[in-house]
């Protein structure tokens, strides 16, 4: 209520600076689908899990095995990952949302907006990885992370999307899978189909760890619980805008497939992720693309991540434009608003230039806003980034000078 000056004296009234500084959300908090210890427990929920042992409280049973459900959340928590989602999909459940039913599998995440990262692991079928993808693609504020299936003895396969149909019988002498995983892909293809946002990325091959319910066993696993526990370990460390690769696998103690240095030079620009053996540095998630063609501006993982929270950390730090007097003055709070936000995430390194004008641009007056927008309730801003992309090839070029070793010597 406005103050009425009447009466003759002082008034001392607070005055709102203007800014309203929009952070950065989070980007660390994964969300798991897949089959439970104990199948039976808390089926088609989203239950928030904090620690291991919160996990097992919830879904694992006094006679429970291993499963690839399991195994990732383990992997998550071991590789750095805090708090994530658990959705028991049932012992004969998939991942796909829809139904009769109401909610459940992937659609369950969908009302849950700190969900940063979606993986499946175990599900390597076509119709899980569709599932997945299109949650990501559709809500356009998480990735997923697909992984191969187990039984992989021709990386060729990797470079072709799976396709729908029959299960895929084992290779003589490959190990079988857990009782409850679901069916690998079939036919020529194995690898997930493309998404041209990036909104997914795929990984092989297949881990050997110790089981967590028996840690006396070993046991062979997908990766996705341990790639995403690196996701959110880079994260905390670097930031979202480093790619999350180059990266020690914690807990991992072979691969189920000894991927070669010519073998990945045919995977990576199909967008396959390898995890390697290196005899000094040991097993590292090495790879950091997506699975968007390899000319799109969407190839980096840390790309597509980056401008995720980019989005949606601004259209939630700009919420109070909604109902505001649309003129100058509102599109000035606006650009102010947006530049602090952009300047910070460029002098954190994640936006490319030397200074902040080469880094981004942030439009919004009355060439963006002309009448006929104004008069349809729209404010529009534009805004353009430049962000950093991983140093994916590092050459170095080395020669041979003509003088030898009298070149740089000192002279009496």
């Amino acid at each position: 209520m406005a103050t009425s000056y009447l009466t003759p004296g002082v008034y001392v009234e607070e005055v709102s600076g203007g800014a309203r500084p929009i952070q950065a959300l989070g980007t660390s908090v994964a969300a798991f689908l897949g089959v439970a210890p104990d199948a039976s427990k808390r089926p088609q929920e989203a239950v928030a899990i904090n620690n291991w042992t919160e996990f097992c409280n919830q879904f694992v049973g006094k006679d429970s095995s291993s499963t690839p459900l399991s195994s990732a959340v383990h992997g998550w928590f071991l590789n750095g990952g805090g708090r994530c989602y658990v959705v028991n999909v049932g012992k004969d459940g998939t991942v796909a949302g829809g139904g009769k039913g109401g909610r459940k599998g992937v659609d369950l995440l969908e009302p849950i907006d700190d969900i940063s990262i979606v993986a499946a692991p175990g599900f390597t079928d076509a119709a899980s990885y569709d599932a997945v993808l299109t949650h990501c693609e559709e809500l356009k504020d998480r990735v997923a992370i697909l992984s191969s299936p187990e039984d992989v003895t021709n990386v060729g396969q990797l470079t072709d999307v799976a396709t729908a149909g029959a299960p895929k019988p084992a290779a003589a002498g490959a190990a079988k899978p857990p009782a409850d995983a679901p069916p690998a892909a079939a036919g020529k293809g194995l690898r997930a189909r493309t998404s041209d946002g990036g909104y997914g990325s795929f990984f092989f091959p297949w881990m050997t760890i110790r089981d967590p319910l028996s840690p006396k066993d070993l046991i062979e696993v997908p990766p996705d619980g341990h790639v995403a526990g690196i996701y959110a370990r880079t994260d905390t460390t670097r930031g979202v805008h480093k790619a999350p690769a180059n990266e020690i696998v914690r807990g991992a103690l072979d691969l189920g497939y000894r991927v070669t240095f010519d073998e990945q030079g045919l995977l990576n620009p199909k967008g396959v992720n390898c995890l390697r053996l290196f005899s000094q540095d040991g097993i590292r998630l090495y790879g950091a693309r997506t699975l968007a063609d390899a000319a799109s501006e969407w190839r980096y993982t840390s790309v597509r991540r980056l401008f995720a929270m980019i989005e949606k950390s601004i259209a939630q730090g700009t919420r109070w434009v909604v109902f505001e007097p649309n003129a100058e003055p509102l599109w000035k709070s606006i650009i102010r608003d947006v530049s602090a936000f952009l300047t910070l995430l460029w002098r954190q390194g994640a936006l490319k230039g030397a200074t902040p004008e080469e880094a981004f641009f942030v439009k919004c007056d009355a060439e963006t806003n002309p009448p006929d927008v104004v008069d349809a309730g729209q404010v529009v801003t534009v805004i353009g980034c430049a962000p950093v992309k991983p140093a994916e090839f590092v050459i170095f070029r080395i020669g041979q000078g003509a003088g030898g070793a009298d070149v740089g010597e000192a002279k009496s």
